[in-house]
């Protein structure tokens, strides 16, 4: 065995085993994977090898499809089989939503360029007679999926690992990680076998790694522990079951290809051939976490006992669709452990707080995803960054208010809603409410409709004050749910008079100290403010894309308290501190660094009466020009008093209007609240939510951090020009240079469908040539159109351009508009008093 590596990876699964040979392919030496038992012996080993490749994520989405691509050329270059029978996928749809779910997800797909074609029920029974399709409204079929053993394409990744150089050490245990501020210690004790359990011996050894790289699967709790950090990922019961041969479906085949792997979604289950009968998979209510704490020691490649009464409606609901099945027996059933995360995606990039160290953990679909999950993380190892954004996939993505009791109950949500219907505006009942600020039950006394945010509840909209508990799960859509008049009338609100949104859930960072202003002044790309002053910026990766949106406050100089997207808390944190750490290190001044986003509540108050509103309540010797342009301007913060609360004012909003955004002590927030209420009632305010924030911050052209921004755009290709000051020096500044402009994000109009509007997920074409996608979309009330925004080739992102967007299976027409299509001059926000 080595002792001293490149990088060690830890598990020897098929993540695992797909880091390794990646690694090795982008050219790293020295590269060593360590797996406690033997490979494949954890949840691989009984996983049933299916491969979707659609999923709502545009990341999720691009590894899949590189995994697909990826295992068809194994055989070729190792030797071995891996058993990848590309059948096809055929998704089947007993409702119309379902069909506007399949055809959202077939837009997405075109964004990657996966290949699909929607059948109808004729079609259907037509090519596999044994489905009973009376009852479907169709299907989404995808030719080139199907599935593939999953023991046999990990083998083969390991050898194709070890053709490459990397070395393979079986039963060794990781026992203990250190950071030596060089390298990592990674203590791995022998195992050996004991009346059938796998038990640590007195061998230990310490392998001396720069880059650890941990897909432990079912293990990661543990690991998480090993670590001293917090991961999401724990293992739920997942259950499949084969049946003996059909001999309806042995006749079938004497003239006919195997049938594609068939998901009724509707029924929670899938059902593909095996060895002429049928494995049938479910993803039913009520299966369990396992191993919230640990994995016992004499849990090796066992399984967890059927539950029949608990897969009993899958089962007849197979026997419903595939009536060939109801006389054949049971041969076989598997019940194993699979581990999931509270969101289905799985935990992959730098671990928080700690140098070196890579997670690869919580994978729902390990399997699907090993090759891809291989390829992108070794760029971001090896390259830097990945040539996709991998936000969404962060493991910072998840704060320290996380738990193990959260993340169990959750990841049972998680498992049972893999087929309910995936809403874009779903939100997600369990665990909730968790994190709440002060005035939530004053808005929910009010009908505010919450959604969740790194925990937080945070209004999306307010809905009517006798509406039943399950309005808002009834509201929900493909199209414009119950909830879009609601919001509408909210952005209205905003734009003819005032309206008021908690965004309590904003992350705030306090950075000072004799080295903040040098250290800031690199780490962001733009001017840094005067005092007094605020300034929108951003931190760059180390390839010139954009890391991280700021709002920088600088009360003192060098006093600065910087605001960015409440979704990304910890994911801001690690990025921010350890920067200052990597800038103190280099000889720059002290920089003290807090996270204050719990102690700071937040209310946003915007359009044109919003200064009367708070001209009412404002302590101040000239109430009447407190609030307006010459004491006051726009872009900039101000200390002022609103009744009994001090209040750090900025006069900035999201909505484009004139506004200010009100950061306050958070124990004073019902005070505020209450203030707020009795001075908007004088002027007809109206409480409003974020889905109508998210629309009029496209009419302002107003990026938007995970969406239009991101790790595969630099601040020039997402138009952010007068935010980037070339003269200064700045991390990332040369790398964003030489990227050129690869695209440019746009503002589209749409003339789209009558009861629909664009999620921020859909194709873009020029004529019938894809040439782009939407990262955001919705719903104009200043131009009474759908509005979407997003990126398409540079020559493309001239105003006036005309494209198509795709939605519900259509083409509808589109215009590139003017940037800030909504006051282009900023005339109303900068509006005096």
């Amino acid at each position: 065995m080595k002792t001293h590596v490149k990088a060690l990876v830890v598990g020897g699964g098929a993540v695992g085993a797909g880091i390794a040979y990646h690694l090795a392919k982008f050219g790293w030496e020295d590269v060593m994977l360590v797996e406690r038992d033997e490979l494949t012996s954890g949840s691989t080993w009984h996983a049933a090898g299916l491969l979707p490749l659609f999923n709502m994520g545009y990341a999720t989405t691009h590894i899949h499809d590189y995994s697909v691509k990826f295992y068809k050329t194994l055989e070729e270059e190792t030797g071995l089989n891996a058993g990848f029978s590309v059948v096809g996928n055929l998704r089947m749809a007993q409702t119309q939503e379902r069909m506007d779910e399949y055809m959202l997800y077939a837009s997405t797909a075109e964004t990657v360029g996966i290949p699909y074609e929607f059948l109808s029920p004729n079609q259907i029974k037509e090519r596999w007679p044994l489905i009973k399709t009376e009852d479907l409204q169709g299907a989404l079929y995808h030719p080139t999926d199907g599935y593939i053993n999953p023991a046999d394409v990990t083998m083969a990744m390991a050898k194709g690992a070890r053709q490459r150089g990397v070395l393979i050490e079986r039963k060794w245990q990781v026992d203990g990680y250190a950071w030596t501020g060089a390298h990592w210690d990674v203590t791995l004790t022998k195992m050996v076998e004991k009346g059938g359990n796998l038990v640590p011996s007195d061998e230990q050894v310490v392998v001396h790694a720069e880059h650890v790289v941990t897909a432990t699967g079912n293990h990661a709790q543990r690991t998480a522990k090993l670590l001293g950090i917090k991961m999401p990922a724990i293992p739920v019961e997942h259950t499949f079951i084969v049946t003996d041969a059909d001999p309806a479906l042995q006749e079938f085949r004497k003239t006919n290809p195997e049938h594609p792997v068939i998901r009724d979604a509707d029924a929670q289950s899938y059902v593909r051939e095996e060895r002429g009968g049928w494995i049938l998979g479910t993803y039913e209510r009520n299966a369990p976490a396992r191993f919230e704490y640990s994995v016992p020691d004499s849990f090796r490649a066992d399984l967890f006992q059927l539950d029949l009464e608990r897969i009993e409606e899958q089962y007849m609901a197979m026997i419903h669709r595939m009536p060939s099945t109801e006389e054949i027996g049971l041969k076989d059933d598997f019940n194993g452990p699979i581990c999931y995360t509270p969101d289905g995606n799985p935990l992959v990039g730098p671990a928080p707080g700690l140098r070196n160290m890579w997670l690869a953990e919580g994978f729902s679909f390990g399997i699907t995803a090993a090759g891809g999950t291989g390829y992108y993380m070794a760029q971001m190892m090896v390259e830097g960054e990945a040539e996709i954004d991998m936000a969404s996939l962060d493991p910072k993505r998840y704060g320290n208010w996380m738990t193990t009791e959260f993340a169990a109950r959750k990841n049972e949500e998680c498992y049972e809603h893999v087929y309910i219907l995936h809403h874009p505006d779903e939100e997600r009942e369990a665990c909730r409410p968790l994190r709440t600020a002060p005035a939530y039950d004053r808005q929910k006394a009010l009908g505010a409709q919450f959604g969740f945010v790194n925990g937080w509840e945070r209004p999306n909209y307010y809905g009517p004050l006798d509406a039943p508990s399950s309005f808002d799960h009834d509201g929900r859509s493909f199209r414009r749910g119950a909830w879009w008049a609601l919001a509408k009338s909210e952005a209205e609100a905003i734009r003819e008079g005032a309206g008021l949104i908690d965004a309590t859930a904003f992350t705030k960072h306090v950075v000072r100290g004799p080295g903040a202003t040098a250290f800031l002044d690199h780490f962001t790309c733009n001017k840094l403010p005067k005092v007094g002053r605020i300034n929108l910026t951003y931190a760059l990766t180390g390839a010139g894309t954009t890391r991280t949106e700021y709002t920088i406050v600088r009360r003192g100089e060098n006093d600065y308290y910087l605001v960015s997207a409440g979704a990304w808390t910890a994911y801001d944190a690690d990025y921010l501190m350890k920067s200052a750490e990597d800038f103190m290190g280099a000889g720059g001044g002290y920089v003290d660094i807090h996270d204050v986003t719990s102690q700071w509540g937040v209310f946003a108050i915007a359009g044109p009466k919003s200064r009367d509103v708070l001209g009412e309540i404002v302590k101040d010797a000239d109430p009447a020009t407190v609030l307006g342009n010459k004491r006051f301007p726009w872009l900039s913060m101000r200390e002022i008093e609103l009744g009994m609360c001090p209040v750090m004012a900025i006069r900035v909003a999201y909505t484009g209007e004139l506004g200010w955004e009100l950061h306050h002590p958070i124990e004073m927030q019902t005070y505020l609240w209450d203030q707020l209420m009795a001075a908007g009632e004088k002027h007809g305010m109206k409480l409003c939510g974020a889905r109508a924030q998210n629309w009029l911050r496209q009419e302002k052209s107003y990026r938007a951090f995970g969406t239009e921004l991101g790790r595969d755009a630099t601040p020039l290709e997402a138009g952010l020009d007068r935010f980037v000051d070339l003269s200064k020096e700045f991390h990332g500044k040369d790398a964003m240079v030489e990227t050129g402009i690869r695209a440019k994000c746009v503002t589209l109009l749409i003339d789209g469908p009558k009861d629909a509007d664009p999620w921020g997920r859909e194709a873009l074409y020029d004529g019938d040539t894809k040439v782009g996608r939407l990262t955001s979309g919705g719903y104009s009330v200043a131009f009474g159109k759908q509005i979407g925004m997003g990126y398409v080739a540079p020559e493309l992102a001239v105003t006036g351009q005309k494209l198509k967007v795709k939605m519900l299976n259509q083409l509808w027409d589109a215009e590139v508009t003017e940037d800030s299509p909504y006051d282009p001059t900023n005339a109303v926000i900068r509006k005096d008093g």
